[in-house]
């Protein structure tokens, strides 16, 4: 399980809780929510679009409760993380005006608003990042480097800006080589020995951070000479890279650290009842304590509730760096802001509204 991924959706959460607390934003209007997992797999994401959008009615739920008509009420997406899934995503729900709010997407192409006119995000694209990297690269003096990327929409858009900034600036590129985590070992194999055999000791890494783990251990098998890594933002400010040695001094742009006041003590506000009533935190729980909520189930011992999620260290509770966090954050309130435009005016809401998503979309415009 992807412990980050999976502070994003709590935070999202808390986040609607915070807003339905309100009284100056959609006041008298309770917002719901559902959580789909997409396993950060394309047909997954398509899939939960899909559902979305064949469950879609113009209709405002007017009843105390969400659950009976949550997929025919759902006015904007928020996600996906990744690239790819946002795009394949974007194409789709475009097609219908459902606006979809990305906090981590950053490939350029999703700029294009004549192909994904119902796509926003709170997070810069990657032209400026690229562009970033390249000045950076020249203020060091380093004008002979390597080139490494995810063989996906992030890294080959990202890396491709990356390359013409460079140019523009007369850096040389040695080599320019992509791996993606599903490609054979073979493949990984020949990137690492393109690295361990060039002369370029500064890289320029536009990867994804599950491929760049898989490309850190294969260099462990047979060291190169210390390099100097540039990395992108989905894996240079991510404290799963400390254990790393060859990592050290790698430098690169992250997003600015924030506070989310409430959050951490959200996170932590979780028992073993909570956790039963959600896939996602019964995954969590039984596999942060190596217990089963559900009885005795492969040899593990049964959760007596005298666990401690305060006690854990990990990246679902640590909040000493909410970077990509805040910008869940975010999106949650630009879509939440959309809907008081559509529905609200200064002092109360419409509960009775029939509206539709492109509405939504105009406001977040």
């Amino acid at each position: 399980m992807d412990l980050r991924e999976l502070r994003f959706a709590r935070a999202m959460e808390f986040t609607i809780h915070e807003i339905n607390n309100r009284t100056d934003l959609l006041p008298g209007i309770i917002l719901g929510y559902q959580i789909y997992d997409s396993c950060t797999s394309v047909p997954m994401a398509i899939k939960v679009g899909f559902q979305f959008a064949n469950g879609l009615e113009p209709v405002f739920n007017d009843t105390n409760s969400c659950v009976k008509s949550a997929g025919a009420a759902v006015p904007a997406i928020l996600g996906e993380s990744s690239s790819t899934p946002s795009i394949s995503m974007a194409r789709m729900l475009g097609l219908f005006s459902i606006p979809q709010v990305s906090h981590f997407a950053t490939c350029a192409c999703l700029s294009d608003k004549r192909e994904f006119p119902a796509f926003f995000r709170t997070i810069p694209s990657d032209h400026h990042q690229a562009a970033a990297l390249a000045r950076m690269v020249k203020y060091f003096g380093w004008t002979w480097i390597g080139a490494v990327r995810s063989d996906s929409d992030y890294g080959n858009y990202g890396m491709a800006s990356f390359l013409k900034a460079a140019q523009e600036e007369g850096i040389c590129v040695e080599y320019s080589e992509s791996y993606y985590r599903t490609q054979p070992r073979s493949k990984l194999e020949r990137v690492a020995n393109v690295i361990r055999r060039s002369t370029a000791r500064v890289i320029v890494a536009f990867v994804a951070a599950g491929d760049m783990r898989f490309l850190l251990e294969e260099l462990a098998r047979q060291p190169p000479p210390p390099l100097q890594w540039i990395g992108s933002e989905t894996w240079i400010t991510d404290p799963g890279f400390l254990k790393y040695n060859m990592c050290a001094g790698a430098i690169g742009f992250g997003i600015p650290r924030s506070v989310i006041p409430g959050l951490r003590e959200f996170l932590l506000d979780l028992s073993p009842a909570q956790a039963l009533k959600s896939p996602l935190l019964t995954e969590f729980w039984e596999s942060s304590f190596s217990c089963s909520l559900k009885g005795s189930s492969e040899g593990a011992r049964e959760c007596d509730g005298s666990e401690d999620i305060r006690a854990l260290q990990n990246t679902y509770t640590d909040t000493s760096q909410l970077r990509v966090t805040n910008m869940v954050y975010k999106a949650t309130y630009a879509i939440a802001h959309a809907i008081h435009g559509v529905i609200c005016n200064d002092t109360q809401c419409d509960k009775s509204a029939k509206f539709t998503p492109w509405q939504v979309s105009k406001y977040l415009i």
